[in-house]
């Protein structure tokens, strides 16, 4: 990882310690910055070619809370693991009401639960801001993105094959979304 101090978590400590849902703030940034870089640098989750800097991670974290919607980041024993947002799904103010989900956890934390409790956090406070519906547009083959959200209640409503080209290749978006 680009952030040595985060790499230094050990997997083992998500099984046995408590893993804290908090709202985002601007000293989480560089952290939310070196988890997204590695996705976009290493992985098809994200249809992103250059990974964004901290600056820019600021404007789209300000964004966020800009439009009322909640940003928040997964810690355990002091360390940033992930983070999760909402920003509403199309800019037209008739889709005012659906939101759609971005989720990114550090690899050495994916299976110890840390996605679900973000993702169901984002929900719950999704819900309480008078939300509808949300929306995953999930890039590629990713079946640990697939799975969480359908143990949270999203079911897939459509799917665009060679949407988008990463890494030389063509790669579908599979849509899902949940009733809030």
């Amino acid at each position: 990882m680009a952030n040595s101090s985060i790499a230094s978590a050990e997997p083992e400590d998500a099984t046995t310690s408590h893993c804290l849902i908090r709202p985002a703030t601007p000293a989480d940034i560089p952290h939310i910055t070196a988890i997204y870089a590695q996705f976009v640098a290493t992985s098809t989750a994200t249809f992103e070619i250059t990974p964004p800097d901290e600056a820019e991670m600021y404007r789209r974290w300000r964004s966020v809370l800009d439009r009322g919607l909640p940003y928040l980041v997964a810690e355990l024993e002091s360390y940033i693991v992930g983070y999760c947002y909402a920003s509403q799904f199309r800019p037209r103010e008739g889709y005012r009401f659906t939101v759609e989900d971005s989720i990114y956890v550090r690899p050495d934390c994916i299976g110890h639960h840390v996605g679900t409790r973000l993702l169901s956090q984002l929900i719950s406070e999704c819900q309480a801001r008078g939300c509808h519906s949300m929306v995953a547009c999930i890039c590629g083959i990713n079946v640990p993105s697939v799975s969480l959200h359908a143990s949270l209640g999203f079911r897939e409503v459509g799917l665009l094959p060679e949407a988008g080209n990463k890494f030389g290749e063509w790669l579908r978006l599979l849509i899902m979304q949940r009733m809030l």
